[in-house]
């Protein structure tokens, strides 16, 4: 968690799309904070497991493992984020999934570190909106859920997640005007410098991922843009 807030910038890959080792290796030296990956399809335990294997070989790089599925779920990562979709119609992402995921590695929680991400879904076309079942929230439901993930709950992290839609700056603002202690994470639709440094200046912590596989360069620069003052 202490290493957290010295973040600034994340890369999430998917292990269900192709990526080339050139531009792996891009990503790997372009001065960002951790490496996530994770997806909602396809995401296989032989796809997780290749893709860490590349990046670890390589590269002494912080590496995440966001569980979408237990199924998928290998030793190696540095970390484990296990997200609790707060604005999910159906309690099983907020409390049953998680469970069954301790249930199971329970006796191995001691090695590893495991962060629950408290999620806010806003993006209603997106993929993981209607695999979780989730309601579309007004910005004052925003606010709500991240007091609730500081105050009520005590979650590390609030994830104002977009899914590759460019998100409402202000809907960020509000939510982190409810955080003191909990990091906000954003994520969705960052494609360039200036999407970067515009999310920054409410987030603790941007992610960029859906871009990496439509324009590297574009994504590339959305590093040193959160970075350089």
């Amino acid at each position: 968690m202490n290493m957290m807030r010295e973040w600034k910038h994340i890369f999430k890959l998917d292990p269900a799309k192709e990526i080339s080792d050139q531009h792996l290796d891009l990503i790997c030296n372009s001065g960002t904070d951790a490496i996530m990956i994770g997806g909602t399809d396809n995401v296989t335990l032989d796809g997780v497991r290749e893709l860490l294997m590349r990046i670890k070989s390589k590269h002494a790089l912080i590496c995440i493992l966001e569980v979408s599925t237990m199924e998928a779920v290998i030793p190696g990562f540095d970390a484990y984020y296990i997200p609790m979709v707060l604005n999910s119609q159906e309690k099983s992402w907020m409390m049953d999934i998680q469970h069954q995921g301790i249930k199971e590695y329970i006796d191995l929680l001691d090695y590893t570190e495991l962060i629950f991400e408290g999620y806010c879904i806003l993006n209603e076309e997106a993929k993981a909106f209607k695999y979780t079942n989730s309601q579309l929230p007004d910005i004052e439901d925003v606010r709500a859920y991240a007091y609730m993930a500081e105050h009520v709950f005590h979650l590390p992290v609030f994830y104002v997640e977009y899914s590759g839609k460019y998100g409402d700056p202000e809907v960020v603002k509000k939510a982190k005007e409810q955080l003191d202690h909990t990091l906000l994470f954003y994520g969705g639709g960052i494609e360039n410098g200036q999407h970067a440094k515009e999310m920054k200046e409410h987030a603790d912590v941007i992610i960029v991922g859906n871009h990496l596989y439509k324009n590297i360069d574009e994504a590339l620069e959305t590093v040193e843009a959160v970075k350089v003052k």
